[in-house]
């Protein structure tokens, strides 16, 4: 359980050609808020609507135009804050970061950088049983999104779609804690999966609705636990800032990439430049982009348009008091009180949907049992088909009667998973389906025995070797099954074939 880890993976180590190198890696994830509503304005965040439809006055910054706060944005912020066990400021500000693009018509993005709505807190990230990097959370702050900027309807022209300008945003900003790029893509996975379970960020990456920035570097082995006694960057690597990133595997793919890149350089008496870069999937490498900013580059000042932010530690209580059960105390419960493994407790987890599928299926249920049949059975099936719970023809009502079915001892395992396939293909009562097609198992020891007896008799060769290996009973076990359709209880034919062979 996490209460119990103490042990921090250990760094990824990369050879140069010259010497060993660490990596340093440090995140801000663009999380879009879940919310009807923009930041500053009533205008709709529905994902695919026509270019330029869900654009208000505020949004394209015509003149006169003032911004008003979502406080239901800030609510969520606040929610993130709170599943993140970090600091929440009562006293917070909005500042202008002056920048032109043609994507930002206001130019300027409103935006958190001196006073934040959340402080420091933690993500613990699982790489293994008994294995969990600590993540500490510098800032989470509340910010404006741009535009989206279209170079493929004309060879000759840009087009800007003007519908995600002023969606709100959550920045998460990490420390530079991450060591190797598993566990960068893991870290973006465990907060995906903790804003779904607060609702604070449906976490789709394919949208844009969940983006990482990346910023990696390398140094020597021992240099970074001189960082970590004094908190000092000169014993680190330049950074760099790999922009946009959308995809577990791209992430993975591009820290690999820059860190050789950069070792590379420095190895041959070269200095790293601290810049923006991009990933180019197709080519498997990072480019340059631009030179990397500092705060002063972008002017920031307060925005004069919105008083600074103040709320009541009441509301926060309130807010604390409504938070749903997050994904490691939902896991440690599983194993408490399902007695799941570690594993199968994290694949039920991953998901919301998911553990709320099999906890209906495990209520009053055998939670083992219940935990192989939705995860070997009904996931293995659906992952087949590219399909996630939210698919599936297998109501948490269906397979939990399959279950009671096979604890009644009404049903064996093999039929079981032919009433599974009944039912995955054409629905129905479980029940209802094994006695109107006459699926019960065989329970009268009397059939099953004269099967076993008939069995035995026409396999005198077969009786000999088993008796001389008492292993090889199996095969007449499979063979009495065969004879009754697989309808015989397996317990009881196991029973009877020793017996007979005096085993």
């Amino acid at each position: 359980m996490l209460d119990l880890i103490t042990t921090s993976p250990k760094p990824k180590v990369i050879q140069g050609a010259k010497a060993d190198w660490e990596l340093v890696i440090g995140m801000e994830i663009h999380a879009q808020v879940a919310s009807n509503a923009k930041l500053f304005s009533g205008a709709s965040t529905t994902f695919g609507a026509e270019p330029n439809t869900n654009v208000s006055f505020v949004d394209c910054a015509m003149p006169g135009m003032l911004p008003v706060l979502n406080e239901f944005c800030v609510e969520q912020a606040v929610r993130t804050g709170l599943g993140l066990k970090a600091q929440i400021n009562l006293v917070s500000a909005f500042d202008r970061k002056n920048y032109f693009y043609p994507d930002l018509p206001q130019g300027y993005q409103i935006s958190q950088l001196y006073h934040p709505i959340v402080g420091e807190g933690e993500v613990i990230v699982e790489m293994g049983p008994g294995i969990a990097r600590r993540v500490r959370i510098e800032r989470i702050h509340l910010e404006q999104d741009a535009g989206k900027s279209i170079h493929d309807i004309d060879p000759n022209l840009s087009f800007v779609d003007y519908n995600r300008t002023g969606v709100a945003l959550m920045e998460i900003v990490s420390r530079p804690d991450l060591r190797g790029p598993e566990e960068a893509a893991a870290y973006v996975a465990k907060l995906r999966q903790i804003l779904r379970y607060l609702g604070t960020c449906d976490g789709n990456m394919q949208n844009g609705n969940l983006r990482a920035d990346v910023n990696v570097s390398v140094c020597r082995p021992g240099q970074y636990e001189k960082y970590q006694e004094t908190q000092d960057f000169s014993h680190l690597g330049t950074r760099c800032e790999i922009k946009n990133m959308n995809s577990m595997r791209f992430i993975m793919a591009a820290i690999e990439y820059e860190a050789r890149r950069q070792i590379a350089i420095v190895e041959d008496g070269g200095k790293i430049v601290q810049e923006t870069r991009l990933y180019d999937p197709d080519k498997g490498e990072t480019r340059s982009m631009r030179s990397k900013e500092e705060a002063h580059d972008y002017r920031y000042f307060p925005d004069p348009d919105l008083l600074p932010l103040e709320i009541e530690q009441p509301w926060v209580d309130a807010i604390a008091a409504s938070m749903p059960e997050l994904p490691d105390a939902k896991k440690a419960r599983f194993m408490a009180d399902f007695g799941l493994t570690d594993y199968d407790a994290s694949v039920l987890t991953a998901e919301l949907d998911s553990a709320r599928f099999f906890e209906a299926v495990a209520l009053g249920r055998d939670g083992k049992l219940a935990a192989n049949w939705v995860i070997n059975e009904l996931f293995g099936r659906l992952k087949k088909e590219g399909h996630d719970i939210t698919e599936s023809p297998v109501s948490a009502a269906q397979l939990g009667g399959i279950i009671d079915l096979i604890s009644a001892g009404t049903i064996s395992g093999k039929i079981a998973k032919d009433l599974f396939e009944i039912v995955y293909t054409e629905d129905g009562d479980p029940a209802q389906i094994v006695e109107d097609r006459g699926m019960k198992q065989v329970t009268d020891t009397g059939a099953i025995e004269a099967a076993v007896d008939a069995i035995i008799a026409e396999n005198p060769a077969q009786v000999e070797k088993a008796k001389a290996n008492a292993k090889l009973a199996g095969w007449f076990v499979g063979q009495v099954m065969k004879a009754t359709g697989g309808k015989a209880n397996p317990a009881a034919v196991n029973d009877l074939v020793m017996k007979k062979l005096g085993l």
